[in-house]
C-alpha cells in the first residue's frame, strides 16, 4: 500500500463519499479482454500532448464550461453555469444514480491507486471525486435525496451496487493489467447511462452537466487504454 499527497488531495475534494437514499439497479458492466502491460508511474507517451490540469487541452470545450482535462484523464474546474429546469421522477431517479456511478468510480480508483503505482488512478479518482460534488449541488437544486451520503469508501447501502463493487474490485485486484480492465468497463458503462440519460431531457444545467460528464468519462475511457 503507498500513501501520496495526492490521494489526501482526492479524500479531501471528495468530503464524505457514500450511498444511501435512493435506491437503483447496479451497472450492467461489460466483460474486458486480457492486458499485458508492467507497472509504470510515468505518463506512457507524448500522445498524452501538454501536462496534466488547466493547460491540457479538452474536447467538447471545457470542463464544466470552465475548467480543463489534463493527462491521464484528470479534470478541473467545475461548475455549473446553466439555469435551472424541470425533472421528471424518472429523471431525478437517473441524477440519483448517476451519484451512484460516480461514487462506485471513485472508491474503485482510489484502491486501485493505493494498490497499484500508476498515477492514472489517482489522477482520475481525483476527477470522479469533483464529478460526484457537482452531481450532488444538483441533487439539492432538484431536492433529490443524495444515495451518496453518509457511506465511506467502498460502502454502498444498496445491496446491488455493493455486489457491483465487491465484485469489480476483487477484479481489479487480481492485477494491474485487471484493474486498468476495470476501468474501462467502468467508463463504457457510465458512457452508455449518460448517452441514455439525454432522452426526453430538457432542463439546462442537467443538460450541461451530462455534457460534460460525458466528454471526461470518454477521456478517462482513452487514458484507460493508452495505459493498456
Amino acid at each position: 500500500m503507498r500513501t501520496t499527497t495526492r490521494r489526501t488531495m482526492i479524500l479531501v475534494a471528495a468530503g464524505a463519499l457514500g450511498l444511501g437514499g435512493v435506491a437503483v439497479a447496479a451497472p450492467a458492466l461489460a466483460g474486458a479482454g486480457p492486458f499485458d502491460r508492467p507497472a509504470a508511474t510515468a505518463s506512457p507517451g507524448d500522445a498524452w500532448g501538454g501536462g496534466m490540469g488547466h493547460g491540457a487541452r479538452n474536447g467538447a470545450g471545457g470542463m464544466m464550461g470552465s475548467g480543463a482535462m489534463g493527462r491521464d484523464g484528470q479534470c478541473a474546474g467545475l461548475s455549473i453555469t446553466a439555469q435551472q429546469g424541470a425533472l421528471t421522477d424518472a429523471q431525478k431517479s437517473i441524477l440519483a444514480a448517476m451519484a451512484q456511478e460516480e461514487k462506485l468510480a471513485h472508491d474503485l480508483y482510489l484502491a486501485f491507486g493505493a494498490k497499484y503505482d500508476l498515477v492514472v488512478f489517482d489522477h482520475i479518482a481525483y476527477s470522479e471525486a469533483q464529478h460526484l460534488t457537482t452531481v450532488r449541488t444538483l441533487l439539492q437544486r432538484y431536492d433529490v435525496a443524495d444515495p451518496t451520503a453518509s457511506m465511506t469508501d467502498g460502502k454502498f447501502s444498496d445491496p446491488a451496487v455493493q455486489a457491483t463493487y465487491d465484485k469489480l474490485l476483487a477484479e481489479g485486484n487480481a492485477s494491474q493489467p485487471a484493474a486498468l480492465g476495470v476501468g474501462r468497463k467502468v467508463e463504457q458503462t457510465d458512457i452508455a447511462d449518460l448517452k441514455a440519460a439525454f432522452t426526453g431531457l430538457s432542463a439546462p444545467d442537467v443538460t450541461h452537466v451530462y455534457t460534460n460528464l460525458l466528454a471526461a468519462s470518454e477521456r478517462h475511457l482513452a487514458a484507460f487504454t493508452r495505459w493498456t
